[in-house]
């Protein structure tokens, strides 16, 4: 893929997060589940690292490698030809320039990042520590010539980290932080609360992410609550699995 095209998805994809009129990137896993959401019509997606590892037999949590994830991720950028955002959990051990690298090398454009270090220990990045990967990745992107879409996330609410009276306002402080890296949008899944979704959304600088079930959200309360993306994560994944069940339970 020419970097013109790269430029040009990067930016599209870009242009597609709008507060209170969010785009919605469903989560695939491989070439089949793209091309489904595709052809309903989507113009962007988003691959789940969750649902991606299921599909190659492993676990989640950097249990595959991050070229377990680019083949995959390479599968589906040959098979549609929208905007593509990886989710590469916490970065794999690998370098901010590897990381960019692999990605624009299988025709990626935007990336989801998170703050819990698998490899060590699950640990959780200090604000300042998960800012400044935030940095090096913009700085790589730019190196490459390309505006990679960085999705910061905050795993603080998904570990019920620390005090719960003052959570949401520590996760003000570190999105913004991310923000002020050089992000592009600010995810904290998780956060379930609609007044305390509310309250983040109004208070970052940046189009919040959210993560939700995609049989049992309501696209028009999360357009009221100011967000700016949606996606599914592993649950469309699950909702494809369980009506599969009650198919084939017929044939039992």
């Amino acid at each position: 893929m020419s970097e013109t095209t790269l430029q040009q998805r990067a930016a599209a994809l870009l242009a597609l997060h709008q507060p209170g009129n969010p785009v919605v990137l469903p989560t695939v896993w491989d070439a089949w589940s793209a091309r489904l959401v595709v052809g309903e019509g989507f113009s962007a997606l988003s691959v789940g690292s969750h649902p991606l590892a299921d599909s190659i037999g492993k676990a989640d949590g950097e249990v595959m490698s991050f070229d377990d994830l680019l083949t995959r991720v390479r599968q589906i950028t040959d098979a549609v030809d929208v905007p593509v955002s990886v989710d590469i959990e916490s970065g794999y051990g690998e370098r901010p320039e590897r990381l960019i690298e692999g990605l624009l090398g299988v025709g990626a454009v935007g990336l989801n990042i998170e703050d819990t270090v698998h490899r060590e220990g699950k640990r959780l990045r200090s604000s300042a520590e998960h800012a400044e990967l935030v940095r090096q990745l913009r700085a790589a992107a730019d190196a490459a010539g390309v505006h990679v879409v960085i999705n910061a996330r905050t795993d603080l609410f998904l570990r019920n980290e620390g005090d719960e009276t003052d959570r949401v306002d520590r996760a003000i402080a570190r999105l913004s932080e991310a923000a002020a890296a050089g992000a592009d949008s600010l995810f904290p899944p998780g956060l379930r609360d609609p007044e305390a979704l509310a309250r983040l959304v109004s208070e970052v600088p940046l189009p919040v992410s959210v993560t939700v079930p995609p049989d049992t959200a309501d696209l028009a309360e999360l357009t009221a609550a100011g967000v700016g993306r949606i996606t599914f994560g592993p649950f469309l994944q699950a909702v494809l699995s369980a009506r599969a069940k009650e198919v084939l339970g017929r044939w039992r």
